[in-house]
C-alpha cells in the first residue's frame, strides 16, 4: 500500500502555505486531500481552481453531487465518496439521491439519472461517448455546455481520486461516519 505525506501548514512547501490557510478558512480544517496535494503547490492550486470553477457551472447542488459521486464511485475513491457524502448533506441534497449514488442504483429523477449515466459513459469510455449517448443526454434537457462542464468536473475528480489512490489519504474525521467501500 502506498502513502504520501499529508502536510500541515508548517510542513508544507512555502508556496503551499497560503493555499492551505485558504483551505482551513473555507472548511474549518485542512482537508487530508489538500494536505497531500500541498507537496506540489501547482497541483493544490490547480485542484482548488478546478473545484471553484466546477461549483460555479450551470449545475445545481443535486447535479454537482451526481457528477462528483458518479465519478468518485466509479473510480472507487475511498476518500472522496465519504467526503462528498458529507458535502452533499451540507448542500441539502436529498438523502435518496445521496444513497442511490453511493449504492450505484438508478436515480428516481429521470433527468438526474440521465446526468449520472452520461457522466459514467464519459468516464468509462474516456470521453469517447456515442452519438446515441449525446442524444439521450440532450433529450433529458442538457446541452453542449453541460457536456463540457462534466469534463471540467471529471478533471477535478481525476486529480483527487488518483491522488487518494496513490496517497491512501486517511478519511477526515468529519467524514468518517460516511465511510464507504466499492461493492
Amino acid at each position: 500500500m502506498t502513502t504520501l505525506k499529508v502536510h500541515t501548514i508548517e510542513s508544507a512547501p512555502e508556496e503551499s502555505k497560503a493555499l492551505l490557510q485558504d483551505s482551513q478558512k473555507a472548511y474549518g480544517m485542512i482537508l487530508g486531500l489538500h494536505g497531500v496535494l500541498a507537496a506540489s503547490p501547482s497541483a493544490l492550486k490547480g485542484y482548488q481552481v478546478l473545484h471553484e470553477l466546477f461549483t460555479n457551472t450551470s449545475f445545481n447542488e443535486n447535479e454537482l453531487t451526481v457528477v462528483w459521486q458518479a465519478i468518485n464511485v466509479e473510480h472507487a475513491c475511498h476518500y472522496c465518496v465519504p467526503a462528498h457524502t458529507g458535502i452533499a448533506h451540507m448542500m441539502k441534497v436529498d438523502n435518496e439521491i445521496i444513497e442511490s449514488l453511493r449504492k450505484e442504483t438508478p436515480l428516481t429523477d429521470a433527468k438526474l439519472e440521465s446526468l449520472r449515466t452520461f457522466t459514467l459513459s464519459m468516464v468509462r469510455n474516456r470521453g469517447n461517448v456515442s452519438q446515441q449517448d449525446l442524444e439521450a443526454f440532450y433529450a433529458a434537457g442538457y446541452g453542449e455546455q453541460q457536456v463540457l462542464e462534466i469534463i471540467l468536473g471529471l478533471s477535478q475528480k481525476v486529480i483527487s481520486n488518483y491522488t487518494n489512490h496513490i496517497a491512501n489519504t486517511p478519511v477526515d474525521a468529519a467524514f468518517q461516519k460516511f465511510a464507504w467501500e466499492k461493492k
